[in-house]
């Protein structure tokens, strides 16, 4: 049953890139302030990776994703609602309202979805719940495509995370694409499969 006075905030991270799963978390945010909450991309990785753990053990936190199948398979919006989704399911508790960073909830693309939700564009600027989902999201992303690196070397995923670098892009070209792209994304559909 969903708590009223509960709000979770929600963002994601992964929906540019050619490479990897589109990653959400939704973050109930403790009474107390956590000094340092922003944008993600407004902090630095050391800034980040020190208000992880605070928000972690703090706040209730639930991370969800939608892998690349289900990218090139949905697309990427839909995807993304669907790890948003995911994300809310995997809290320990059932909020009341949802806070979206962007100008689009998920009701509307994801059948799964129940929770009264407002969009906010900017929001992870705005509001410290969606602040501290933004950064969770961002760090637990950025983490998997570090260890992707090891699985897949030669592309440069711990350095560019899946985005189109130019060197991303040489390393494509060179070795064709890996399981970890994103096969309906036209640089990537665009390259010979080797």
């Amino acid at each position: 049953m969903a708590d009223r006075g509960l709000t979770a905030g929600i963002d994601e991270a992964g929906r540019g890139p050619l490479a990897g799963p589109v990653v959400a978390a939704a973050v109930i945010l403790c009474p107390d302030d956590i000094v340092g909450l922003n944008d993600s991309k407004k902090l630095t990785p050391a800034q980040r990776a020190a208000l992880v753990p605070i928000i972690m053990e703090r706040c209730t936190v639930g991370i969800g994703l939608a892998s690349v199948d289900e990218i090139d398979t949905l697309n990427i919006l839909r995807a993304t609602m669907l790890a948003m989704t995911r994300a809310v399911e995997a809290l320990s508790v059932e909020p009341g309202h949802t806070l979206i960073d962007g100008d689009k909830t998920p009701g509307r693309w994801c059948d799964d979805w129940r929770w009264p939700a407002d969009a906010i564009i900017g929001g992870d600027g705005k509001e410290p719940a969606i602040s501290a989902a933004s950064i969770i999201a961002k760090e637990h992303r950025d983490a998997m495509m570090v260890a992707a690196d090891a699985k897949f070397p030669g592309y440069g995923f711990a350095g560019h995370k899946g985005y189109g670098t130019a060197q991303h892009m040489d390393a494509i070209r060179e070795k064709g694409p890996c399981p970890l792209h994103r096969r309906s994304f036209a640089p990537v559909s665009q390259m010979p499969l080797f």
